[in-house]
């Protein structure tokens, strides 16, 4: 095996300066393309590689992104992150930057996950999902001025980058097609209110209402948690209503895994006697009893 050499080593086998050698390797303007050339060949034959530690320092950057992982997550990452982290990963391969991953304990300790990128001086940018209303994340990332891209919007603070997957869609078109197929007393399941998603999918449920001239009955509508046992508890609540609901549209296919197990006991089955619509396309969605009608988003497009 040849022994790794160094660049000032480099630099004397090739009887230029290190300076020289440094720019030629970084691709600056002021090299010449033959020096260029007849360095990064030498380079590759001597096994030579900048060291990155160096190059982060002189840049001062971490060449890290970070993004965190927002609570609750039944395993590691929900499906809908994976593929999203996919797709990021994707974007960075040609790029000098590598991705970290932070995963947040809770709702409420999650702004201390940031702290501890920003303020350490971990990440040069970072990225997140489950945007809320009132988002302190948002505020504290542009009051430390740090470049920031959320899954999501938001109406905190000044306007910033954002890419969103719109839930006003999903609420709208699953309770148009709950309507079209002849039901009248529809149930939404939702996400929990403080996310922006929430806000948009149960606009888009009241708008497929109003379209259809049918009248709001807020006791149709609840949100519960991330996750079957918020499904099955949500969907209980709307089943026990003196006049239940023949159709419930869910935030989330987790949710409406837990709404199917709650018609069943009621001695009901889901899809023929109520019929359940969910969203996000998890893997579990066709194994269901019977196979959940979800809507689905090109999630590795996003990240």
């Amino acid at each position: 095996m040849k022994q790794r050499i160094n660049i000032v080593e480099l630099a004397r086998q090739l009887g230029l300066s290190v300076s020289t050698v440094s720019k030629a390797l970084n691709g600056r303007a002021d090299v010449s393309d033959a020096t260029r050339q007849r360095v990064r060949e030498a380079a590759e034959q001597c096994g030579f590689s900048p060291d990155p530690a160096g190059r982060r320092l002189r840049r001062q950057s971490s060449e890290t992104i970070g993004f965190v992982l927002s609570p609750p997550q039944s395993h590691f990452a929900h499906p809908f992150f994976l593929d999203l982290l996919t797709g990021i990963d994707r974007a960075l391969e040609k790029t000098s930057f590598q991705l970290v991953i932070v995963t947040a304990r809770t709702v409420e300790t999650e702004l201390d996950s940031f702290r501890r990128l920003v303020e350490q001086q971990r990440v040069d940018a970072v990225m997140f999902g489950r945007t809320r209303r009132d988002d302190e994340r948002i505020r504290y990332l542009q009051e430390r001025n740090l470049p920031f891209v959320t899954l999501g919007r938001s109406v905190t603070g000044n306007p910033f980058p954002f890419v969103d997957i719109d839930r006003t869609v999903a609420g709208r078109n699953g309770t148009a097609r709950f309507i079209g197929l002849g039901h009248r007393r529809i149930g939404l399941l939702s996400t929990p209110g403080y996310l922006m998603m929430s806000h948009y999918l149960q606009e888009g449920y009241r708008a497929a209402l109003a379209a259809a001239r049918l009248p709001f009955d807020p006791a149709l509508v609840i949100e519960c948690a991330f996750g079957e046992e918020g499904g099955l508890e949500g969907a209980r609540r709307l089943l026990a209503l003196e006049r239940p609901p023949t159709a419930i549209m869910c935030g989330h296919d987790l949710i409406a895994s837990g709404a199917m197990q709650a018609v069943v006991e009621t001695g009901q089955r889901a899809g023929t006697d109520v019929a359940i619509i969910g969203c996000d396309n998890h893997p579990l969605g066709p194994y269901l009893n019977p196979p959940l009608t979800t809507f689905s988003a090109p999630t590795i497009e996003a990240g």
